[in-house]
């Protein structure tokens, strides 16, 4: 995967339905939680070999499976087919941070650093945004 110079806000006004809105406001919600932090658009082959379109926010670097640093994002979040996946990068003593937000996040299928729902209305945002706050404040310390 790549970081992109595409606009993010043009790419989240080209999607369409439901998945479309939630995208835009699960966008908004996120920038609010993360001032300052720099938010792209990365495209590319993702981990499961998929096609994926991502926006990032923040920057960290990121040890790859092959041993090499790269730059990364902090919190993601990328539409599927048939559900939104959140991603969210950031570590707190040692464990990505979701997991200590594990059964406080609504109805969600849970990774250990992603989130996948099938709408927006289906997670707790109080929770989902107080996890993206404790990112930023982990990101800039």
């Amino acid at each position: 995967m790549q970081r992109t110079s595409k606009d993010v806000a043009e790419f989240l006004g080209s999607l369409d339905g439901t998945q479309g809105d939630d995208m835009r406001q699960l966008d908004d919600l996120i920038s609010g939680r993360m001032p300052g932090q720099p938010r792209f658009l990365y495209e590319g082959v993702f981990w499961s070999g998929s096609e994926q379109q991502i926006v990032g926010y923040g920057v960290m670097d990121y040890e790859n499976r092959s041993g090499l640093m790269v730059e990364w994002f902090l919190v993601g979040f990328a539409a599927q087919k048939d559900h939104i996946s959140i991603y969210v990068n950031a570590v707190e003593d040692g464990q990505y941070l979701l997991g200590k937000y594990e059964g406080k996040l609504g109805k969600a299928k849970l990774g250990s650093a992603s989130i996948a729902f099938k709408t927006l209305a289906d997670l707790d945002l109080d929770n989902l945004l107080e996890m993206v706050s404790r990112a930023s404040e982990l990101n800039a310390s």
